[in-house]
């Protein structure tokens, strides 16, 4: 599964059901490009246990500001539409499945 973009209009739709994690990055964030090779394995390794989806900041404020976002890359972690976990910064593979495995 491929990991999707969201938009300020789809968000409420992408994120609202089961376990989901949003990278709110933008394209010109060092640690966004960083994170965005680990968070693929996540995806290939997690398969259906978890959806991973990326929200462009820069293109969609208005989500980004919701979610009291202030700095990228911020990763929220959603389950049944309601955030359960907020990892900011960059984190290697392992901590970031960590914290996806509390919620599955």
């Amino acid at each position: 599964m491929a990991i999707a973009h969201v938009t300020d209009q789809n968000f409420a739709a992408e994120t609202g059901s089961d376990l989901v994690l949003v990278d709110f990055w933008a394209p010109w964030c060092g640690p966004c490009k960083m994170i965005a090779p680990v968070l693929e394995e996540l995806d290939s390794e997690m398969g259906n246990k978890v959806k991973i989806v990326k929200l462009d900041v820069d293109d969609n404020q208005e989500t980004a500001a919701k979610y009291g976002v202030m700095s990228i890359p911020t990763l929220l972690v959603f389950k049944n539409g309601e955030v359960v976990d907020k990892v900011v910064g960059f984190q290697p593979k392992e901590a970031l499945a960590g914290v996806l495995e509390k919620h599955v």
